[in-house]
């Protein structure tokens, strides 16, 4: 589409949103549909909601509402989700406290922060969503702090709704003069949440608190007035214009809220509890907004440990957001950096970014005590890969063994940082896997907050990362070369099927050539399961699960073949590149190809283009890389 058109289109979408009318038409309005009247909290949990959950059963809860920027995070997310915006969207207590994201440095807490204000806009267009304001309220206020509160209890049974909060010295002071009184006549409107133009979102940044002024919070006095009206206490001489003003009915913002001087935190002590704030020569003013607040770790403890704010201590809900501990959720979080880079023209090969993942969850990840799991296993665990000897019950044990696992490491940010150096090499066209592991290894002795001990540590998991690399590259090859060799692959495949059904039947086997009758060949069978990692205790059950699943596939008219179970075929696979070891080693490590080589070099290069991500300049180098392993 024409984007002047879509332009267009989009202006008179928002021109159809508009709505306004008297006190009465919003109480009619209300009589049919009273969710337009729920709190900002409310609003906020019901616009999460809004996009979906997922709940299949596994440790946490998944909401579409995160999901294209938050990854790794679905615990962190549920917990906040749950304990947090579900329970002050029932009113229950902790709607009376500020929420506060504590984690380490680029760890998401700013980014659910702006994902929350961008929901929040677009909620706002749709009808369940739909929020309505007294019509030139500088703080767009809830009409129905027009009725008085004698007339509330009455009003909330007839219309189903709870009635929170006084009028504005502003709307006080216009129902008097515009309106004589008359709030039926009082006009309301239509307004759409906006971080832009300040209407139900606001945002506070500490800055020298010499110069910052509490006004940036509460309004100030109008000095273009002031001299017309005579009286500090006059609400048309005073500007409501201070971000707690200009967030109600929605979202306000604390950056980085435990470096603000505390003269601007005391606000919050009675905007928390009671729902107003204090501002010049007024009473108490109303207001209904969702505080969020995000500060570091170390910034936290400072101030837990400092008794003077213990009052604010006790209004606030801390929500820890962890760095993510999942190899492939890391791997998203440098596919979505990168892509909003203008990077995107270089190629950066397979595994490269799974390489630098893997490094960065080894670094956040803690030594279990259980027997037998190190790191490597652990992360295969975490990041969803089956371990033999472990259930489910282990990963949740691990899951729960360090609170604070998550809450160090390196950040997304270092390792964006060095992949971007790698990539702005000159005349660069592709970058592998050992480029980035090379630029995240140069990259250690410039970080500022690395100790001499940490980047031995460092150091060993660049190490582990390379190993794990090696193995992925072997086994794209493998998958390469064993294509070229496909035929004996199901030969393979056939045979094994024919041996274990005559293992499990207690049978013999026929020879296909002499028709001669012969036991099972185990050793063929174990040759493969090996591969795998299939015990001697455990080789029974891994081949009636084969058996099973073949007569499942039978009942439902499908056919088993060799892609019909993943591990078996990547035990072949395995089988099959270890009796073709010498030939791969050969084919990829000779300086002189013969044309039989050469053939089946050309063969296996244009696969790894056309079906795994590769390009003409990184295939060649896997090549040779792996043919440098082999012969080691």
């Amino acid at each position: 589409m024409d984007i002047l058109k879509r332009i267009s289109a989009y202006k008179a979408e928002g021109e159809k949103l508009a709505w306004s009318g008297s006190f009465k038409d919003y109480i009619d309005l209300l009589k049919r549909d009273p969710t337009p009247a729920m709190t900002a909290h409310s609003r906020v949990y019901e616009m999460i909601e809004s996009f979906g959950v997922v709940d299949d059963g596994g440790t946490a809860k998944k909401y579409k509402f995160f999901e294209q920027e938050i990854f790794g995070l679905d615990r962190a997310v549920e917990k906040l989700v749950e304990e947090y915006f579900h329970s002050s969207a029932r009113r229950l207590d902790v709607r009376k406290r500020i929420l506060l994201l504590m984690g380490p440095v680029s760890g998401g807490k700013s980014t659910i922060v702006t994902m929350l204000k961008r929901g929040l806009e677009q909620f706002s267009r749709t009808e369940r969503g739909a929020v309505y304001a007294i019509k030139g309220c500088p703080m767009h206020e809830d009409p129905l702090h027009l009725i008085p509160h004698e007339l509330r209890p009455e009003a909330e049974r007839e219309l189903g709704v709870r009635i929170e909060g006084n009028l504005c010295p502003s709307c006080q002071m216009r129902v008097r003069t515009e309106y004589s009184g008359d709030i039926e006549n009082v006009q309301v409107e239509r307004v759409l949440i906006s971080e832009e133009n300040r209407i139900g979102i606001g945002t506070f940044s500490p800055s020298d608190p010499k110069s910052q002024d509490i006004a940036d919070l509460t309004g100030s006095i109008d000095f273009s007035t002031i001299t017309e009206f005579g009286s500090e206490s006059d609400p048309r001489a005073y500007r409501f214009d201070g971000e707690l003003n200009k967030a109600n009915r929605g979202l306000m913002e604390f950056q980085e809220m435990l470096k603000c001087d505390e003269k601007f935190l005391w606000n919050l002590l009675s905007l928390t509890q009671e729902g107003n704030f204090k501002a010049g020569r007024f009473a108490l003013i109303s207001a209904d907004e969702l505080i969020i607040a995000h500060t570091n770790e170390t910034e936290y403890k400072s101030f837990i440990a400092n008794k003077k704010n213990e009052a604010l201590q006790s209004r606030m809900i801390v929500m820890p957001i962890p760095y993510n501990l999942k190899v492939s959720e890391e791997e998203k979080i440098y596919k979505k950096l990168i892509g909003q880079s203008d990077m995107k023209h270089i190629h950066i090969a397979p595994h490269s970014l799974r390489s630098a993942a893997i490094f960065s969850i080894l670094t956040r990840l803690k030594e279990t005590k259980k027997q037998g799991m190190d790191l490597v296993k652990k992360m295969r665990m975490y990041d969803g890969e089956e371990i033999e000897g472990y259930k489910e019950a282990d990963l949740k044990e691990m899951q729960s063994e360090y609170i604070e696992e998550g809450m160090s490491g390196i950040d997304p940010r270092y390792v964006i940082n060095r992949i971007s150096s790698a990539l702005i090499k000159q005349d660069l066209q592709c970058i592998n896997a050992l480029d980035v592991l090379r630029a995240l290894k140069d990259g250690l002795d410039q970080h500022p907050s690395i100790t001499k001990e940490e980047r031995e540590r460092y150091l060993n998991f660049i190490s582990t990362a390379r190993k794990e690399y090696d193995g992925l590259a072997k086994k794209e090859i493998q998958k390469a070369f064993v294509y070229s060799f496909e035929e004996s692959a199901r030969t393979l495949f056939e045979n094994y099927l024919d041996n274990i059904e005559s293992y499990c039947n207690w049978a013999k086997i026929k020879d296909p050539l002499t028709g001669e009758e012969m036991d099972p060949d185990e050793r063929l069978m174990r040759s493969i399961e090996e591969q795998i990692g299939v015990s001697e205790n455990a080789k029974k059950a891994f081949r009636e699960e084969i058996l099973i699943r073949i007569s499942s596939y039978s009942r439902k008219g499908k056919k088993f073949d060799y892609y019909s179970h993943e591990r078996l075929r990547e035990a072949i696979e395995k089988k099959l590149f270890t009796d073709l070891k010498d030939i791969v080693k050969i084919t990829t490590s000779t300086k002189t190809p013969d044309e039989k080589q050469l053939k089946r070099i050309n063969e296996v290069t244009k696969r790894l283009i056309d079906e795994h991500g590769y390009c003409p300049v990184c295939a060649n180098e896997l090549l040779r890389y792996v043919g440098s392993l082999l012969n080691r």
